[in-house]
Protein backbone atom coordinates (compact mmCIF):
# COMPACT_ATOMS: atom_id res chain seq x y z
CA UNK A 1 0.00 0.00 0.00
CA UNK A 2 1.25 3.49 -0.97
CA UNK A 3 0.98 6.41 1.25
CA UNK A 4 -1.29 7.91 -1.61
CA UNK A 5 -3.85 5.88 -0.94
CA UNK A 6 -4.90 6.81 1.99
CA UNK A 7 -5.53 10.71 0.27
CA UNK A 8 -2.38 12.22 0.25
CA UNK A 9 -1.18 14.53 -1.75
CA UNK A 10 2.04 14.45 -4.65
CA UNK A 11 3.89 16.97 -2.32
CA UNK A 12 3.71 15.29 0.96
CA UNK A 13 3.92 11.76 -0.83
CA UNK A 14 7.37 13.16 -2.60
CA UNK A 15 8.38 14.11 1.05
CA UNK A 16 7.51 11.08 2.13
CA UNK A 17 9.55 9.43 -0.89
CA UNK A 18 12.72 11.45 0.06
CA UNK A 19 12.82 10.80 3.56
CA UNK A 20 12.84 6.79 2.89
CA UNK A 21 9.11 5.83 3.44
CA UNK A 22 7.54 3.52 1.21
CA UNK A 23 4.73 1.67 3.10
CA UNK A 24 2.78 3.24 6.23
CA UNK A 25 2.62 1.56 9.09
CA UNK A 26 -0.37 -0.42 10.52
CA UNK A 27 -1.43 2.76 12.67
CA UNK A 28 -0.64 5.18 9.83
CA UNK A 29 -2.99 3.08 7.70
CA UNK A 30 -5.62 3.11 9.88
CA UNK A 31 -5.48 6.74 11.73
CA UNK A 32 -4.94 8.80 8.44
CA UNK A 33 -8.12 8.28 6.62
CA UNK A 34 -9.64 9.12 9.90
CA UNK A 35 -8.08 12.12 10.68
CA UNK A 36 -8.49 13.39 6.82
CA UNK A 37 -12.54 13.10 7.61
CA UNK A 38 -12.41 15.73 9.90
CA UNK A 39 -13.28 12.66 13.27
CA UNK A 40 -11.61 12.73 16.66
CA UNK A 41 -9.26 9.80 17.06
CA UNK A 42 -8.34 8.17 20.33
CA UNK A 43 -5.32 5.92 19.15
CA UNK A 44 -3.42 3.34 20.94
CA UNK A 45 -0.24 1.82 19.95
CA UNK A 46 3.37 0.49 20.72
CA UNK A 47 6.15 3.29 21.03
CA UNK A 48 7.92 3.12 17.50
CA UNK A 49 4.36 2.29 15.68
CA UNK A 50 4.77 5.44 13.76
CA UNK A 51 1.70 6.84 15.94
CA UNK A 52 3.72 10.82 15.09
CA UNK A 53 3.52 10.52 11.37
CA UNK A 54 -0.27 9.50 11.77
CA UNK A 55 -1.22 12.50 12.95
CA UNK A 56 1.85 14.52 11.31
CA UNK A 57 0.98 14.04 7.59
CA UNK A 58 -3.21 14.22 7.43
CA UNK A 59 -2.56 17.75 9.27
CA UNK A 60 -0.42 18.76 7.15
CA UNK A 61 -2.50 17.38 4.12
CA UNK A 62 -5.47 19.44 6.06
CA UNK A 63 -3.68 22.77 6.61
CA UNK A 64 -2.19 22.73 2.76
CA UNK A 65 -6.08 22.72 1.62
CA UNK A 66 -7.10 25.61 3.44
CA UNK A 67 -3.67 27.76 3.55
CA UNK A 68 -5.35 31.62 4.91
CA UNK A 69 -4.10 34.73 3.69
CA UNK A 70 -2.50 37.52 6.80
CA UNK A 71 -0.15 36.95 9.28
CA UNK A 72 -0.03 33.07 10.28
CA UNK A 73 -2.25 32.25 13.62
CA UNK A 74 -1.55 28.93 15.55
CA UNK A 75 -4.06 26.34 14.25
CA UNK A 76 -2.33 23.69 15.09
CA UNK A 77 -1.13 22.50 18.48
CA UNK A 78 0.78 19.96 19.43
CA UNK A 79 1.49 18.86 23.14
CA UNK A 80 4.16 15.98 24.36
CA UNK A 81 5.96 15.11 27.48
CA UNK A 82 9.45 15.52 26.70
CA UNK A 83 11.15 18.25 24.83
CA UNK A 84 13.08 15.75 22.71
CA UNK A 85 9.62 14.54 21.63
CA UNK A 86 8.70 18.32 20.75
CA UNK A 87 11.65 18.78 18.51
CA UNK A 88 11.19 15.78 16.58
CA UNK A 89 7.54 16.15 16.18
CA UNK A 90 8.51 19.56 15.25
CA UNK A 91 11.31 18.75 12.63
CA UNK A 92 8.65 15.99 11.47
CA UNK A 93 6.32 18.86 10.17
CA UNK A 94 8.91 20.77 8.64
CA UNK A 95 10.16 17.57 6.90
CA UNK A 96 6.77 16.55 5.47
CA UNK A 97 5.84 19.85 4.33
CA UNK A 98 9.24 20.33 2.42
CA UNK A 99 7.45 20.30 -0.95
CA UNK A 100 4.23 21.92 -0.14
CA UNK A 101 3.66 24.79 -2.24
CA UNK A 102 3.19 27.21 1.19
CA UNK A 103 5.54 25.69 4.33
CA UNK A 104 3.98 26.12 7.40
CA UNK A 105 5.53 27.93 10.25
CA UNK A 106 6.42 25.36 12.76
CA UNK A 107 7.68 26.76 16.79
CA UNK A 108 8.73 24.45 19.34
CA UNK A 109 8.17 25.68 22.93
CA UNK A 110 9.82 23.89 25.27
CA UNK A 111 11.99 24.58 28.60
CA UNK A 112 15.31 24.74 28.99
CA UNK A 113 16.16 27.43 26.28
CA UNK A 114 15.58 31.06 26.23
CA UNK A 115 11.63 32.05 26.33
CA UNK A 116 11.82 35.78 24.89
CA UNK A 117 13.05 33.64 21.73
CA UNK A 118 10.24 31.35 21.89
CA UNK A 119 7.74 34.20 22.21
CA UNK A 120 8.82 36.22 19.64
CA UNK A 121 8.42 33.64 17.21
CA UNK A 122 5.34 33.17 18.29
CA UNK A 123 4.53 36.77 17.91
CA UNK A 124 6.24 36.64 13.95
CA UNK A 125 3.42 34.88 13.41
CA UNK A 126 3.29 30.81 13.12
CA UNK A 127 0.59 28.33 12.31
CA UNK A 128 1.99 25.17 14.18
CA UNK A 129 3.01 24.79 17.98
CA UNK A 130 5.01 21.78 19.51
CA UNK A 131 4.92 22.12 22.89
CA UNK A 132 5.64 20.97 26.51
CA UNK A 133 3.15 21.82 28.57
CA UNK A 134 5.27 23.66 31.40
CA UNK A 135 6.28 25.89 28.76
CA UNK A 136 3.76 26.53 26.93
CA UNK A 137 1.80 27.56 30.32
CA UNK A 138 4.52 30.07 31.46
CA UNK A 139 3.97 31.71 28.00
CA UNK A 140 0.37 31.81 28.26
CA UNK A 141 0.30 32.97 31.90
CA UNK A 142 2.22 36.38 30.39
CA UNK A 143 -0.70 36.60 27.53
CA UNK A 144 1.99 36.27 24.93
CA UNK A 145 0.42 33.79 22.41
CA UNK A 146 -3.02 33.75 21.30
CA UNK A 147 -4.52 29.87 20.60
CA UNK A 148 -8.30 30.86 19.98
CA UNK A 149 -7.38 30.00 16.66
CA UNK A 150 -6.48 26.35 17.04
CA UNK A 151 -8.36 23.58 14.63
CA UNK A 152 -6.62 20.83 15.53
CA UNK A 153 -5.26 20.21 18.96
CA UNK A 154 -3.10 16.81 19.36
CA UNK A 155 -1.60 14.63 22.49
CA UNK A 156 1.35 12.30 21.80
CA UNK A 157 2.49 10.08 23.87
CA UNK A 158 -0.33 11.17 26.31
CA UNK A 159 -0.06 8.46 28.78
CA UNK A 160 3.17 9.75 29.77
CA UNK A 161 2.02 12.67 30.65
CA UNK A 162 0.09 11.75 33.01
CA UNK A 163 3.08 10.56 35.01
CA UNK A 164 4.18 13.62 35.06
CA UNK A 165 1.36 15.47 36.64
CA UNK A 166 0.09 16.60 33.21
CA UNK A 167 -4.14 16.42 34.57
CA UNK A 168 -4.10 20.43 36.06
CA UNK A 169 -1.45 21.80 33.69
CA UNK A 170 -3.90 20.40 30.71
CA UNK A 171 -7.13 21.87 32.15
CA UNK A 172 -5.67 25.24 32.06
CA UNK A 173 -4.65 25.16 28.18
CA UNK A 174 -7.97 23.73 27.67
CA UNK A 175 -9.70 26.95 29.37
CA UNK A 176 -7.96 28.50 26.31
CA UNK A 177 -9.17 26.71 23.09
CA UNK A 178 -11.74 27.28 21.19
CA UNK A 179 -14.69 24.72 21.44
CA UNK A 180 -14.91 23.55 17.95
CA UNK A 181 -11.65 21.79 16.92
CA UNK A 182 -10.27 18.30 15.67
CA UNK A 183 -8.66 16.45 19.12
CA UNK A 184 -6.21 13.63 18.31
CA UNK A 185 -4.82 11.21 21.25
CA UNK A 186 -2.17 8.87 21.31
CA UNK A 187 -1.22 6.92 23.77
CA UNK A 188 0.76 3.13 24.55
CA UNK A 189 -1.53 2.33 27.24
CA UNK A 190 -5.46 3.85 28.40
CA UNK A 191 -4.88 3.78 32.18
CA UNK A 192 -8.02 5.01 33.89
CA UNK A 193 -6.95 8.43 34.20
CA UNK A 194 -6.15 8.87 30.67
CA UNK A 195 -9.68 7.75 29.45
CA UNK A 196 -10.64 10.54 32.20
CA UNK A 197 -9.01 13.21 30.54
CA UNK A 198 -9.67 11.84 27.11
CA UNK A 199 -13.17 12.78 28.22
CA UNK A 200 -12.41 15.87 28.62
CA UNK A 201 -11.14 16.32 25.44
CA UNK A 202 -13.53 14.68 23.24
CA UNK A 203 -16.97 13.57 23.27
CA UNK A 204 -17.01 11.44 20.31
CA UNK A 205 -13.47 9.76 19.47
CA UNK A 206 -13.23 6.97 16.84
CA UNK A 207 -11.10 4.06 18.82
CA UNK A 208 -8.23 2.87 17.25
CA UNK A 209 -5.38 0.31 18.43
CA UNK A 210 -2.99 -1.30 17.24
CA UNK A 211 -2.36 -4.72 19.36
CA UNK A 212 0.85 -5.53 20.80
CA UNK A 213 3.40 -4.45 17.34
CA UNK A 214 4.85 -7.80 18.16
CA UNK A 215 7.51 -7.71 15.19
CA UNK A 216 8.83 -4.65 17.10
CA UNK A 217 9.48 -6.61 20.14
CA UNK A 218 10.62 -10.15 18.45
CA UNK A 219 13.06 -8.30 16.99
CA UNK A 220 14.70 -8.03 20.35
CA UNK A 221 16.79 -10.36 22.20
CA UNK A 222 15.56 -10.12 25.96
CA UNK A 223 17.21 -11.79 28.47
CA UNK A 224 17.05 -11.20 32.53
CA UNK A 225 20.61 -11.71 34.19
CA UNK A 226 20.81 -12.38 38.19
CA UNK A 227 23.45 -10.37 39.80
CA UNK A 228 23.99 -8.66 43.17
CA UNK A 229 24.06 -5.35 43.10
CA UNK A 230 27.35 -4.45 43.79
CA UNK A 231 28.57 -5.98 40.82
CA UNK A 232 26.22 -4.58 38.30
CA UNK A 233 28.67 -1.95 36.93
CA UNK A 234 31.75 -4.76 37.14
CA UNK A 235 29.39 -7.24 35.31
CA UNK A 236 28.51 -4.36 32.56
CA UNK A 237 31.71 -3.77 31.95
CA UNK A 238 32.61 -7.16 30.94
CA UNK A 239 29.85 -7.19 28.99
CA UNK A 240 30.99 -4.66 26.92
CA UNK A 241 34.43 -5.89 26.67
CA UNK A 242 32.67 -9.16 25.88
CA UNK A 243 29.88 -8.67 23.22
CA UNK A 244 31.37 -5.92 21.01
CA UNK A 245 27.83 -3.77 21.56
CA UNK A 246 28.37 -0.52 19.38
CA UNK A 247 25.60 1.59 20.81
CA UNK A 248 24.16 0.95 24.42
CA UNK A 249 21.52 2.88 26.34
CA UNK A 250 21.49 2.52 30.07
CA UNK A 251 18.26 2.65 31.85
CA UNK A 252 19.14 4.25 35.74
CA UNK A 253 16.32 4.88 38.41
CA UNK A 254 17.62 8.26 39.14
CA UNK A 255 19.58 11.73 37.93
CA UNK A 256 22.52 11.10 40.30
CA UNK A 257 22.36 7.57 39.64
CA UNK A 258 23.33 8.18 36.21
CA UNK A 259 25.29 10.99 36.17
CA UNK A 260 27.86 8.91 39.02
CA UNK A 261 28.13 5.86 36.73
CA UNK A 262 28.43 7.98 33.54
CA UNK A 263 31.43 9.30 35.43
CA UNK A 264 33.12 6.36 36.45
CA UNK A 265 32.88 4.13 33.40
CA UNK A 266 34.55 7.54 31.57
CA UNK A 267 37.59 6.66 33.91
CA UNK A 268 37.63 3.33 32.83
CA UNK A 269 37.82 4.26 29.49
CA UNK A 270 34.40 4.07 28.26
CA UNK A 271 33.31 6.84 25.80
CA UNK A 272 30.09 7.70 28.20
CA UNK A 273 27.77 10.01 29.46
CA UNK A 274 24.58 10.96 31.36
CA UNK A 275 21.56 12.06 29.86
CA UNK A 276 18.64 13.07 32.43
CA UNK A 277 16.10 16.34 32.82
CA UNK A 278 18.36 18.33 35.18
CA UNK A 279 20.59 18.50 32.20
CA UNK A 280 20.28 22.27 30.14
CA UNK A 281 18.43 21.75 26.41
CA UNK A 282 21.66 22.60 24.80
CA UNK A 283 23.28 20.06 26.78
CA UNK A 284 20.82 17.26 26.12
CA UNK A 285 21.02 18.39 22.94
CA UNK A 286 24.77 18.07 22.21
CA UNK A 287 24.35 14.41 23.96
CA UNK A 288 22.17 13.16 21.63
CA UNK A 289 23.60 14.12 18.60
CA UNK A 290 27.24 13.05 19.97
CA UNK A 291 25.03 9.56 20.41
CA UNK A 292 23.80 9.43 17.42
CA UNK A 293 27.25 10.02 15.65
CA UNK A 294 28.99 7.65 17.86
CA UNK A 295 31.10 9.73 19.54
CA UNK A 296 29.21 8.14 22.49
CA UNK A 297 28.91 4.65 22.65
CA UNK A 298 27.08 4.46 26.23
CA UNK A 299 24.53 6.19 27.65
CA UNK A 300 23.27 5.92 30.96
CA UNK A 301 19.69 7.84 30.81
CA UNK A 302 16.81 8.36 33.02
CA UNK A 303 13.60 7.56 31.67
CA UNK A 304 12.79 10.56 29.84
CA UNK A 305 14.90 8.63 27.10
CA UNK A 306 12.42 5.97 27.01
CA UNK A 307 10.17 7.58 24.55
CA UNK A 308 11.11 10.07 22.23
CA UNK A 309 14.44 9.33 21.21
CA UNK A 310 14.79 8.73 17.17
CA UNK A 311 17.98 6.61 17.03
CA UNK A 312 17.69 3.86 15.32
CA UNK A 313 21.27 2.24 15.91
CA UNK A 314 20.73 1.22 19.37
CA UNK A 315 22.24 -2.38 19.85
CA UNK A 316 21.68 -3.01 23.08
CA UNK A 317 19.50 -1.60 26.16
CA UNK A 318 20.35 -2.47 29.42
CA UNK A 319 17.72 -1.96 32.22
CA UNK A 320 20.48 -1.10 35.09
CA UNK A 321 17.67 -0.53 37.52
CA UNK A 322 14.17 -1.62 36.48
CA UNK A 323 11.83 0.50 35.73
CA UNK A 324 9.22 1.26 38.24
CA UNK A 325 6.40 0.82 35.82
CA UNK A 326 5.78 -2.29 34.66
CA UNK A 327 4.08 -0.75 31.04
CA UNK A 328 7.86 1.53 30.94
CA UNK A 329 9.84 -1.67 30.45
CA UNK A 330 8.11 -1.97 26.95
CA UNK A 331 8.75 1.41 26.23
CA UNK A 332 12.44 1.21 27.30
CA UNK A 333 13.71 -2.03 25.72
CA UNK A 334 11.41 -0.11 21.98
CA UNK A 335 14.36 1.84 22.12
CA UNK A 336 16.87 -1.14 20.30
CA UNK A 337 15.71 -3.29 17.16
CA UNK A 338 14.34 -0.20 15.29
CA UNK A 339 14.10 0.50 11.69
CA UNK A 340 14.06 -3.40 10.42
CA UNK A 341 17.42 -4.15 12.90
CA UNK A 342 17.40 -6.49 15.56
CA UNK A 343 18.53 -5.81 19.26
CA UNK A 344 19.04 -7.01 22.61
CA UNK A 345 17.67 -5.93 26.19
CA UNK A 346 19.19 -6.82 29.23
CA UNK A 347 17.92 -6.73 32.61
CA UNK A 348 20.05 -6.77 35.93
CA UNK A 349 17.92 -9.08 38.18
CA UNK A 350 18.97 -9.27 42.36
CA UNK A 351 17.13 -10.79 45.00
CA UNK A 352 14.87 -8.03 45.53
CA UNK A 353 13.80 -7.27 42.39
CA UNK A 354 12.37 -11.28 41.54
CA UNK A 355 9.07 -10.27 42.42
CA UNK A 356 8.64 -7.12 40.34
CA UNK A 357 10.29 -8.81 37.12
CA UNK A 358 8.06 -11.49 37.57
CA UNK A 359 5.50 -8.84 37.34
CA UNK A 360 6.78 -6.74 34.50
CA UNK A 361 6.48 -10.50 32.94
CA UNK A 362 2.93 -10.85 33.67
CA UNK A 363 2.18 -7.35 31.95
CA UNK A 364 4.49 -7.89 28.77
CA UNK A 365 3.06 -11.64 27.96
CA UNK A 366 6.42 -12.44 28.43
CA UNK A 367 8.72 -15.46 30.39
CA UNK A 368 12.64 -14.98 30.77
CA UNK A 369 15.12 -18.01 31.59
CA UNK A 370 17.16 -16.25 34.39
CA UNK A 371 20.65 -16.48 33.85
CA UNK A 372 24.28 -16.23 35.59
CA UNK A 373 27.53 -14.80 34.23
CA UNK A 374 30.85 -16.86 35.71
CA UNK A 375 32.38 -14.51 38.19
CA UNK A 376 28.74 -12.37 38.47
CA UNK A 377 26.46 -15.03 39.98
CA UNK A 378 23.99 -14.09 42.39
CA UNK A 379 24.83 -14.86 46.15
CA UNK A 380 23.54 -15.07 49.55
CA UNK A 381 20.19 -15.30 50.09
CA UNK A 382 16.56 -13.77 49.62
CA UNK A 383 16.04 -11.18 52.82
CA UNK A 384 13.46 -12.26 54.27
CA UNK A 385 10.10 -10.04 55.01
CA UNK A 386 9.64 -8.04 57.91
CA UNK A 387 6.70 -6.94 59.14
CA UNK A 388 6.26 -3.36 60.63
CA UNK A 389 5.60 -3.04 64.48
CA UNK A 390 1.86 -3.86 65.01
CA UNK A 391 -0.47 -0.95 66.11
CA UNK A 392 -0.77 0.09 69.49
CA UNK A 393 -4.20 -0.21 70.78
CA UNK A 394 -5.45 3.24 71.78
CA UNK A 395 -2.67 5.29 69.60
CA UNK A 396 -4.21 5.05 66.65
CA UNK A 397 -7.16 7.17 65.73
CA UNK A 398 -10.38 5.25 65.21
CA UNK A 399 -12.92 5.88 61.84
CA UNK A 400 -15.21 7.78 63.95
CA UNK A 401 -12.41 10.26 65.24
CA UNK A 402 -11.31 10.56 61.47
CA UNK A 403 -14.42 11.41 60.42
CA UNK A 404 -14.86 14.05 62.74
CA UNK A 405 -11.95 15.61 62.18
CA UNK A 406 -13.11 15.50 58.21
CA UNK A 407 -16.37 16.80 58.96
CA UNK A 408 -14.95 19.89 61.38
CA UNK A 409 -11.95 20.54 58.21
CA UNK A 410 -15.24 20.66 56.15
CA UNK A 411 -17.37 23.37 57.98
CA UNK A 412 -14.04 25.37 58.62
CA UNK A 413 -14.33 25.92 54.59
Amino acid sequence: MLFSSLGLSAPIESALQKSGYSEPTPVQKKVIPLVLDHHDVMARAQTGSGKSASFVLPILELWAKDVREGKPKIRVLVLTPTRELSVQVAEAFSTFSAFLDKKPKVVSIIGGEKIGEQMLAVQKGCDIVVATSGRLLDILKKQQINLSHVDYFILDEADKMLDLGFAEELELILNVLPQKRQNLLFSATYPPKMLAIAERITKTPLEVTIEQEEPTVQSISQRAIEVNRENRGPLLRELLQSEGWEQVLVFMANKRAADNIAAKFKKYGFAADSFHGDLFQEERSETLAAFKEKKIRILFATDIAARGLDINDISCVINFDLPRSPADYIHRIGRTGRAGKSGVALSFIDFEDQEHFALIEKRSKITLEREQIAGFELKGEKPAKTKGPAPVKGKGKSKKDKAREQALKAAKF
